[in-house]
């Protein structure tokens, strides 16, 4: 727990180096986009299995999914997501102001956007991963689905998503060795893949990739009807159940 006061410091201290943290979030989102191009893939690769077995194609989803953490958490790149709770126990202490919470939060979340949509486009769209069935109707039907919950119920979602995210990442910190870090990402990562809660930053890929294959998805209902809810239940989900929920229980913060 205390070493999540120094890396929150570091990234903090990384906005100083604007290209470069640009750079990092753009891999973290490209990152993602693996792990959620590879839950497509393996997850709807086997519709005879999962005919009758549909939490079988969940479970095949959320089984390859964590991978994009992984390297994230291994590698070291800019996720807004796990960033919503690795920034908030230096916060408590006093160790920088809210601005540069908000700072480091809106150029990741800009960068995390940029890489999704590249990757979305030129490592799927166009080289055809997405083209042929059963993936093709899987991707739009995804993204379709994912605009069309009520807004409230893709709120909460988001919270269960990144509340496991963010568990992910303080397993994975401690771990000491490559296996037990791997481990750690790949658990809470796994769940909250299968049970089908609401990520921002994979919605970024899967719903952007859906628009690129024909789904009837406006600009509007991506940015509104599901990133807008999903990104606040993010928030909440990592930076208050993780980041302060954990800081009072585990550290001694100082009061601001």
């Amino acid at each position: 727990m205390e070493s999540t006061l120094l890396i929150g410091e570091q990234k903090i201290k990384a906005c100083e180096d604007i290209p470069r943290l640009i750079i990092l979030s753009i891999l973290a989102g490209a990152y993602v986009s693996l792990g959620g191009i590879l839950s497509v893939i393996v997850g709807y690769g086997f519709p005879e299995w999962t005919a009758g077995n549909p939490a079988l194609q969940k479970f095949l989803s959320g089984c390859v999914f964590p991978v994009g953490l992984i390297i994230i958490v291994i590698l070291g790149a800019e996720l807004f997501t796990g960033n919503n709770a690795l920034l908030v126990p230096a916060f408590m202490h006093g160790r920088y102001s809210f601005r540069d919470v908000l700072k480091n939060w809106g150029i990741v979340y800009v960068g995390n956007f940029a890489g999704c949509l590249l990757f979305a486009y030129f490592l799927v769209y166009y080289v055809g991963l997405t083209s042929p069935e059963p993936w093709h109707s899987s991707i739009i039907n995804a993204a379709e689905a994912k605009v069309s919950m009520p807004w409230l119920v893709v709120l909460v979602k988001g919270i269960g998503a990144n509340w496991c995210v963010c568990l992910a990442i303080w397993l994975a910190l401690a771990g000491h060795s490559l296996i037990e870090k791997m481990i750690g990402a790949w658990m809470p990562v796994m769940a909250f893949a299968t049970l089908g809660y609401e990520h921002s930053i994979a919605n970024m890929f899967f719903i952007s990739t859906g628009m690129f294959e024909g789904a009837q998805v406006t600009i509007g209902q991506f940015l509104f009807n599901n990133l807008l809810p999903a990104t606040l239940g993010n928030i909440i989900g990592g930076a208050i159940f993780v980041g302060c929920l954990h800081t009072r229980l585990h550290l001694r913060a100082k009061k601001q």
